[in-house]
């Protein structure tokens, strides 16, 4: 039960937020959606989740244990996989036991708008329990139709899916859509014991009127996949992970004179049973690794002009137990409540000849049942201003943010195989930022550069005088990095590129440590671009390119330097437009890069896909 003192002020946001009137508007914002900024959306070796979209993003790290699919960290501008946050709709959706599985949504992408990549002032508004960056998502409109597609590669991979969508008009107004989609997917993968096997279940409803949408999703999936030194990072152990997740989110927007407001809820299940060693059976006892978690969120967000300001909302509350587990037995609790609300008022005024000027400052409280409240602020200021060929835009950002760690880290026993400390505590980030962007017809440019205080993070470390141990430790590391973006495109080529460089200075107090696994693990430099290219009619190249050079770790045992890769050749028959045959190659120069220190890389795997769309 949600009982957090913090519940009360989020219901009171909630109750005050305007309902619409007979003055509003007749038509909801348009859904946010960032361009398209990876060319291969099908993967090689599975079907399509949430997270293959983010494969190759310039801005966002994908750490994959094997096929991405399986399981992938998402990092952003050096953070570890417990600072990214991913919210659908007004809600973000939390793992209580570990940041690992925090990009395991089991819903269609297809029922998902395009990806967007909230930092700096926007993560410090919008993130809960994300102290770097939050991956937003809204919901897809649904249009009557459906689709069917499969696919065999190499490693003996079968792979199929199948989408039904329905949506009719209403005699008062309005629409009512529904979608289900089913997919499956099986292989014995690029390496020895590197299996895995698939299932997924997920539906949309949706109600749209001029003045209101609501939806509700529902998703479930099982998920089995091995991969050696997938979590030790020793490659010799054939370590499995079976993931069993369920999700229901529900998410209602309106819009109001002068605004727009949205009320989302949402809760997840999550049954995981990891083992070190396929070739032992470990079952209820400690070292099986076994655990379950339940968690349920209530969340709102908007935004509502008063006289001369525009008012920022957004907040969120959030239960979460820890229902069983075989080894995460020594914490201090078992369940919490926590939740975060902040509010920004914003200004903005618009000069002769069409500049414009935007400033937003505000502050976010992060309360919790089990550890220490904190109160932050956050600032923007944009200047835009109109040039010969596009958009200028001017920012200057800061936000400090907070979040606590999971369960994992919090309950583990202090000596085992994954060393917990029931000592660690919230965590805090403080970002500053400037950059510039250009914007004309058929071309972006942009530049960004930021620093950050990482303050107690948590990390796993690695010591030599006790090599099968990975220790929880906090950290204080101070980050400074630049990203460049551009695109460009004409009528048959379009191209992404970017440009990421980072250094850290990491101070870990008197533990002893000899590597880290995640915070020091990081690329120096990283040059993406993605092609999307149509030579002649009904055909279509896309290839995704990578180079990094990543800091050094005594753990990897491969080259710090690397170059990934994934292509697709694509055929759609004129006469059967709605046909689709891809060619796919995913890590096609056969790169033996090692993402986590020790643990072997997915080799090249070659698939052949067909999608049929009515």
């Amino acid at each position: 039960m949600i009982d957090c003192f913090a519940l009360p002020l989020l219901l009171q946001v909630i109750a005050a937020a305007p309902v619409p009137g007979d003055e509003e508007a007749k038509v909801l914002a348009p859904i946010s959606v960032t361009a398209q900024r990876v060319a291969n959306h099908q993967p090689a070796s599975t079907f399509a989740s949430p997270v293959t979209a983010l494969r190759f993003d310039p801005q966002i790290n994908l750490q994959a244990r094997g096929l991405p699919e399986a399981q992938a960290d998402i990092t952003v501008r050096g953070g570890l996989f417990e600072n990214t946050g991913f919210r659908l709709g007004a809600v973000t959706i939390t793992d209580p036991q570990t940041g690992h599985y925090a990009a395991e949504i089991p819903i269609d992408p297809a029922m998902l708008s395009a990806p967007e990549l909230l930092t700096d002032f926007s993560n410090g508004l919008n993130a809960f329990n994300a102290s770097v960056a939050t991956v937003r998502y809204d919901f897809a409109r649904i249009r009557s139709g459906g689709s069917a597609s499969g696919g065999i590669g190499t490693d003996s991979l079968r792979h199929g899916s199948m989408r039904l969508a329905h949506r009719e008009r209403l005699s008062g107004g309005g629409t009512l859509g529904a979608a289900i989609s089913a997919a499956a997917s099986s292989g014995d993968g690029t390496v020895p014991f590197g299996d895995h096997d698939f299932s997924r279940f997920s539906g949309h409803l949706q109600w749209l009127t001029d003045e209101r949408e609501t939806h509700l999703l529902l998703g479930f999936h099982d998920k089995f996949a091995g991969w050696p030194g997938m979590y030790t990072g020793i490659a010799s152990l054939p370590e499995t992970d079976r993931t069993r997740l369920g999700l229901a989110v529900l998410d209602h927007g309106w819009r109001t004179t002068g605004g727009q407001w949205r009320i989302g809820a949402a809760y997840r299940w999550l049954e995981n049973d990891y083992d070190f060693d396929r070739r032992t059976v470990e079952t209820g006892v400690p070292g099986a690794f076994e655990h379950e978690t339940h968690n349920a969120s209530l969340a709102v967000s908007g935004t509502q002009r008063t006289g001369r300001l525009e008012w920022h909302v957004s907040g969120q509350i959030t239960a979460d137990r820890l229902v069983r587990s075989t080894d995460l037995t020594e914490g201090r609790f078992n369940s919490r409540t926590f939740g975060s609300l902040g509010v920004a008022p914003g200004w903005k005024r618009t000069f002769a000849g069409g500049s414009r000027i935007e400033l937003r400052a505000g502050l976010r409280a992060d309360l919790s049942n089990r550890d220490e409240n904190a109160l932050a602020p956050m600032f923007m200021l944009a200047l835009e201003h109109p040039v010969s060929s596009g958009l200028d835009r001017f920012h200057l950002e800061y936000a400090r943010t907070s979040q606590l760690p999971g369960y994992t880290a919090l309950n583990s026993r202090p000596s085992g195989l994954f060393g917990g400390n029931p000592d660690l505590g919230r965590e805090y980030a403080g970002t500053l930022s400037a950059g510039w962007t250009r914007e004309s017809a058929d071309w972006t440019l942009g530049a960004t550069l930021f620093g950050r205080q990482d303050e107690d993070l948590v990390d796993w470390t690695y010591r030599s005088g006790a090599p099968f141990v990975r220790q929880a430790n906090a950290v204080d590391i101070d980050v400074i990095g630049f990203e460049g973006l551009f695109s460009w495109s004409s009528e048959r080529l379009k191209l992404v590129g970017g440009y990421a460089w980072l250094h850290k200075d990491a101070d870990y107090g008197d533990a002893e440590v000899d590597a880290s696994y995640y915070a020091l693990n990081f690329a120096r430099h990283r040059l993406t671009l993605a092609l999307i290219f149509q030579p002649i009619a009904n055909w279509e190249l896309r290839l995704d390119n990578e180079y990094r050079l990543q800091e050094e770790n005594p753990l990897r045992s491969s080259s710090d330097a690397a170059y990934l890769a994934s292509a697709s050749l694509g055929w759609q028959p004129a006469p059967y437009p709605g046909l689709r045959i891809q060619l796919i190659a995913d890590n096609l120069s056969d790169s033996g890069f090692q993402e986590f220190p020790g643990t072997p890389p997915m080799g090249r795997q070659l698939s052949l896909a067909v999608a049929l769309d009515w």
